[in-house]
């Protein structure tokens, strides 16, 4: 802390505990579940937060049917009538030194029992916001506008413009971060606050979206034995897909730590017959399959399409009735910051000046957007507010001091590459 400027000294001061916890709590009040009409809404109260800010804002509607045509998007698993992007820059002139990108889009809160409260009526208790998206990652995008709040209550110049994008679709896909750069908003640097229990996450794993359609023979339930049930013609192919997901976690990256399935093989969802009693002639099971880091999507799927060949050429029924498999939805590709990129000691940095506890270097074992970031030549990389683990789930929130910390490192480090006047 000695070693602050005078100016930095004065932003950090700047930082509003209040205004960033009342900001957090309007947007989770905003039941921004993807596909929604409030997915949109967020959106505009962001841009709405960004233009009191004094941000050059462009917010614009997304063309939902070139994002279903081109060969590069990255695909949705939700209908949309309607998506906005969301972009605003604030000092300077030229390409932005910095961008701060998070995504308003929720999953769903799940059964309404397990929570204490409404999901969507956001409560302060045990110094925490709790809510559906208080973690992933509303909290993420309240530190980027209080950073702002701060750089503008303090009187900054900078000489580079901060750059802040509110995306959407991320929780299904990454539509709207793939259309915030398709439209050309880019930068130089980029820091996606994602919930990272105060680590700083430089990679990720990929993660696609899959359906497997497995054909039996219907039969009488009394005479089970003249049918074919797709139900344990799934428990063959499902046995052999989890030796396969234990082969994928081999020699994982050590940035993933501990996590026992960095690359995991996940059935979310099964469907099986009509009648309970008839032998089922058809299964549908969809799924979520990892992407190693570095490993091209192509490949990852070509992975498991020969596997699961394999496991329908050794089964007497599937060898003549192969399961199908279709990929389907989201598509995320693995993602990492290079190697010795500058850009993770500024961000260590920065939150070690900012008042939090010195982050270590670890990896995420969800898809994300900085894949497509970094994909488009921008160095990037996870640091934000709250812990993925409590993300998806009933028990959802994020503390305020894990708030308050990102904001203040996110002033300092926009001081530091956008440079002050």
């Amino acid at each position: 802390m000695a070693d602050l400027t005078a100016m930095e000294a004065r932003v950090l001061s700047a930082v509003d505990e209040r205004w960033a916890v009342e900001r957090l709590c309007e947007l989770v009040a905003v039941p921004s579940v993807g596909g929604t009409a409030a997915e949109s809404e967020a959106q505009h109260l962001v841009a709405d937060r960004l233009e009191e800010l004094g941000c050059a804002v462009d917010r614009w509607q997304i063309d939902l049917a070139e994002a279903a045509a081109a060969a590069d998007a990255p695909g949705q698993e939700v209908d949309r009538t309607e998506a906005w992007g969301v972009a605003g820059t604030v000092g300077g002139t030229g390409t932005p030194a910095l961008v701060l990108s998070g995504h308003t889009d929720v999953v769903p809160p799940g059964d309404p029992t397990l929570w204490d409260g409404d999901p969507f009526v956001p409560r302060i208790s045990d110094g925490a916001v709790h809510g559906r998206g208080a973690c992933d990652m509303k909290a993420g995008v309240v530190a980027s506008l209080a950073a702002v709040h701060a750089l503008a209550t303090a009187g900054v110049r900078l000489v580079r413009p901060l750059a802040v994008h509110a995306v959407v679709g991320e929780e299904d896909g990454g539509l709207g971060a793939w259309a915030t750069l398709r439209r050309g908003h880019t930068g130089e640097l980029c820091v996606i606050p994602e919930p990272t229990a105060q680590a700083v996450m430089t990679a990720h794993a990929g993660a696609l979206t899959f359906r497997l359609e497995v054909g039996g023979q219907a039969a009488h339930a009394a005479l089970r034995h003249r049918g074919v049930s797709a139900i344990e013609l799934f428990e063959h192919l499902h046995a052999g897909l989890r030796e396969l997901e234990a082969e994928r976690q081999r020699d994982a990256d050590p940035r993933f730590g501990d996590a026992p399935f960095p690359y995991g093989l996940s059935i979310g969802r099964l469907q099986a017959g009509d009648w309970a009693s008839s032998v089922p002639d058809r299964l549908v099971a969809e799924g979520r399959y990892g992407v190693r880091l570095g490993e091209p999507v192509g490949t990852a799927r070509a992975v498991l399409e020969t596997r699961l060949a394999e496991l329908c050429a050794a089964h007497p029924w599937l060898a003549d009735h192969p399961a199908r498999l279709t990929w389907t939805g989201g598509a995320f590709a693995s993602g990492q910051l290079s190697p010795g990129h500058p850009l993770l000691p500024a961000v260590r940095r920065a939150v070690v000046d900012a008042g939090g506890p010195p982050p270590e270097e670890r990896a995420l074992t969800a898809g994300t957007d900085l894949r497509q970031y970094a994909a488009a030549g921008i160095p990037t990389l996870h640091y934000g507010p709250g812990d993925l683990e409590l993300a998806h789930g009933p028990l959802e929130r994020v503390p305020i001091d894990q708030l308050v910390t990102a904001a203040r490192a996110f002033a300092l480090l926009a001081l530091r590459t956008c440079g002050v006047r």
